[in-house]
């Protein structure tokens, strides 16, 4: 195989596999922590989909991420960033708070 043509295949291959991983991208969902809230307290997202949430973390202490129903648990530190997938998930609603917050830092995510 010339030069040229191992050039083109891969051209074709690399903008294959981009064009894969646009078409199967998760959808990305933001919640924010601060003053030992999440925001927003109720978060919807469809149902039957993998999704990827966001948690920023804009407290100086650390707060973590709980939920039974999500079977999920991950500490955030403070000005900090996590990732969490969840789903896919059947309609309901999948309660989750902050283990070092109870009282205020409490959430749901709403499957519709």
């Amino acid at each position: 195989m010339t030069s040229t043509k191992s050039l083109r295949l891969f051209s074709l291959l690399v903008l294959g596999i981009t064009f894969s991983a646009g078409v199967n991208a998760v959808p990305e969902y933001l919640i924010t922590i601060k003053n030992h809230l999440f925001v927003p307290g109720v978060l919807e997202i469809p149902a039957n989909t993998k999704v990827k949430l966001i948690i920023v973390n804009k407290d100086s202490t650390p707060e973590e991420f709980e939920s039974y129903e999500l079977n999920r648990e991950k500490i955030v530190v403070g000005g900090g960033k996590i990732s969490i997938f969840i789903g896919p998930l059947a309609p309901g609603e999948y309660p989750f708070f902050g283990e070092f917050n109870p009282r205020t830092a409490q959430g749901m995510v709403l499957v519709k």
